[in-house]
């Protein structure tokens, strides 16, 4: 018995390290959030994240308790004006769009994200001719980074593939 018990417990670890990054899917139900720069420049690159970091914090606070997508979409839309006025807080032109948005292939972690239309709050910064910061904000994806610094590989697509299980 003992000998079946740490064959399977091998079994187990071997799977967990040789599992394929198509494991880990984002749902078809999930809600994208992108910050697209103005540009390259390091100006636009700080400035996109800034705002990124604002409006990604406070679409969380309104969303965190929420379990259902549809229930998320109606908190996003229900707060626009909110994020707009965040939005005007900074000395710069931009465009708020939720909806179904263009997302080009993005590959982290291992795991390769396909192009596709999704779901999404996209907010572009001026020309929108920068490089870009996405994530999926519902399920919580977005801030497994902040939360779980030094993660290994294999951690990490155990966390991710826990949270999307979740919901």
């Amino acid at each position: 018995m003992k000998k079946v018990i740490i064959i399977l417990f091998l079994i187990s670890i071997i799977s967990i390290f040789t599992s394929k990054n198509k494991d880990i899917i984002i749902p078809n139900n999930a809600i994208r959030f992108r910050v697209i720069a103005n540009s390259n420049s390091l100006g636009d690159q700080q400035e996109k994240t800034i705002i990124k970091n604002n409006i990604e914090k406070e679409v969380y606070n309104l969303i965190n308790k929420e379990t259902k997508t549809n229930d998320v979409r109606e908190v996003i839309q229900d707060n626009m004006e909110e994020i707009n006025d965040i939005m005007q807080k900074y000395n710069v032109k931009y465009n708020i769009n939720y909806g179904i948005n263009y997302f080009p292939a993005k590959n982290y972690k291992g795991i390769i994200y396909p192009a596709g239309d999704y779901e999404s709050l996209v907010i572009t910064l001026g020309e929108g001719l920068g490089d870009n910061f996405w994530c999926v904000l519902f399920p919580p994806l977005c801030l497994i980074d902040n939360n779980k610094k030094d993660m290994s590989e294999v951690e990490y697509k155990l966390y991710v593939k826990e949270l999307i299980d979740k919901f």
